[in-house]
């Protein structure tokens, strides 16, 4: 009995690849074997990136946040604690909104802080 070649799951699995390494440059886009490593390759970075972007929007709502803690007189990490002891969940991202979009608020949210970091001690732990 002569062997059976894949057939039709084979071209299917050939298609899926071919649509997936359409734009590619040269050969990765056309030969088989090249487009199927360049895909699994865009795979791993995508997977990869997906991580990284998250880590970068959290780094530059920081930064934002620090240059405006700054402008006012303080420190992004008295800032951050002052709120956290105020009661005052704000994420990150949110803080650096309003940094940009609404100052006065801003400004009461840093005297705030400010405040509630002076009047209450550090605890030590």
């Amino acid at each position: 009995m002569p062997r059976a070649s894949k057939g039709a799951a084979r071209n299917k699995a050939k298609k899926r690849i071919f649509r997936q390494a359409r734009g590619y440059y040269g050969a990765r886009k056309n030969h088989y074997y090249l487009a199927k490593d360049a895909v699994r390759r865009a795979g791993v970075y995508a997977y990869q990136h997906r991580r990284m972007r998250k880590r970068d929007f959290r780094a530059l709502w920081i930064t934002r946040i620090t240059a405006a803690c700054r402008m006012r007189g303080t420190r992004y990490s008295q800032f951050i604690s002052g709120l956290k002891m105020a009661g005052i969940l704000l994420n990150r991202k949110m803080l650096s909104q309003i940094a940009i979009e609404d100052p006065k608020l801003f400004d009461q949210l840093v005297d705030t802080a400010v405040k509630v970091s002076k009047a209450e001690p550090a605890k030590v732990s």
